[in-house]
């Protein structure tokens, strides 16, 4: 059987080339944690519990949420110690996570580079505020290994994941058609069904995260655990010629 052509590959960020849900969850036991030993008299767990709960309400991209947690707790659990040190005791602890623990998977990272000397377009599409997937890109090293022009983040182009014309904008800036690319990510509802709708290749990432058991309305047109899967699907079914970046 004659193999695919398959000229760009792009991919997701949030638990396709990181574990976001995973990273996120420790960083914020982590910021309860400190914020407890500042004097926040409440148990870790019923803490970390709300400030889901306030992250759930305000968003992820929120700039505020230990200040709302502290809002919204009773008086007396916070009345004896300094409200800014023990909000400012979070932030600390979170970013100190970051910068301890914020980290690509091995295997993405060494795969990236085994593609980036085949000769393949790669790309990045993610969703978020520009500042934030910016500073997740250059801290993950993917910008080394990405042209900067094949970056798409939804917030600096003003198109939202759940629209097709965002990979068909990628698709378009580096000159390929829909049905000549590849999207790898791990939410069925934007990762897969989206770029399905315009001939895009698409392969669902099963391997962690909240979308981990999500069902999309489109089949993927492969499912991968790991990034060496990907290389092996990618060796085993596709002609690779797209234009080599170096």
């Amino acid at each position: 059987m004659a193999k695919k052509i398959l000229r760009a590959l792009f991919f997701d960020i949030d638990d396709t080339v990181y574990s976001t849900t995973e990273f996120a969850q420790t960083a914020r036991r982590n910021a309860v944690k400190a914020m407890v030993e500042a004097g926040l008299k409440m148990d870790e767990e019923q803490c970390l519990l709300e400030l889901n709960e306030v992250i759930s309400e305000f968003g992820s991209n929120y700039e505020h949420h230990f200040d709302k947690l502290l809002q919204r707790l009773p008086e007396e659990v916070w009345e004896s110690a300094s409200p800014v040190i023990v909000v400012t005791a979070g932030m600390v602890a979170y970013h100190q996570t970051k910068f301890r623990q914020f980290s690509a998977y091995e295997d993405a990272i060494a795969v990236l580079r085994e593609l980036g000397k085949r000769n393949l377009v790669l790309g990045i599409i993610t969703a978020g505020l520009e500042i934030k997937q910016a500073e997740k890109i250059v801290r993950l090293g993917l910008h080394k290994l990405v042209p900067p022009a094949n970056i798409f983040i939804t917030d600096s182009i003003g198109i939202s994941k759940t629209n097709p014309k965002l990979y068909i904008r990628a698709c378009r800036k580096v000159g390929v058609k829909p049905e000549e690319s590849m999207y790898v990510g791990d939410n069925p509802a934007v990762d897969i069904d989206v770029p399905h709708r315009i001939g895009m290749r698409t392969v669902l990432s099963r391997r962690s995260g909240k979308y981990l058991n999500a069902v999309g309305e489109a089949n993927p047109d492969h499912v991968v655990h790991n990034f060496y899967d990907l290389l092996e699907l990618l060796d085993a079914e596709y002609e690779l010629s797209g234009t080599r970046h170096d």
